[in-house]
């Protein structure tokens, strides 16, 4: 996925692609040697991974958009109109991720800088107690 879509869709945004520092976290799968070799090959040193040269911190959903951000956004819309069976859960994930506003992302993306320097500030330590409206 990340070699046959990811990476095509990305070097189509010249400025994002060039900017671009991947994260992921410490899932066996995701850190086994084969898939550490593909993220390696596109993002080098802008790698931020358990076994990478930056260490994603573990059990941190507070940097994490899928956690802190997508995992409850798509709940809340795929299943409100209670889907009968896979098929229709996977036609309304498809439909909601494909549907998710430009501006939602930018939104995610500017609070997570704020959490980032939030989580500095507090020497890495979770944020539980900071509600993030920014």
């Amino acid at each position: 996925m990340l070699r046959d879509f990811f990476f095509p869709q990305l070097q189509q945004f010249e400025a994002y692609y060039r900017a671009t520092w991947f994260q992921q976290d410490g899932a066996t799968c995701h850190t086994a040697n084969a898939s550490l070799a593909v993220v390696n090959e596109m993002f080098g040193e802008k790698l931020i991974s358990r076994r990478g040269d930056i260490v994603w911190p573990p059990r941190s959903p507070d940097l994490t958009p899928l956690d802190f951000f997508l995992w409850g956004y798509l709940k809340s819309r795929v299943y409100s109109n209670n889907p009968a069976t896979i098929d229709q859960l996977k036609t309304n994930i498809r439909k909601e991720m494909a549907d998710i506003p430009r501006a939602m992302c930018q939104g995610v993306f500017t609070n997570l800088r704020f959490r980032f320097e939030e989580c500095l500030q507090r020497d890495g330590a979770h944020l539980d107690d900071v509600i993030f409206k920014k």
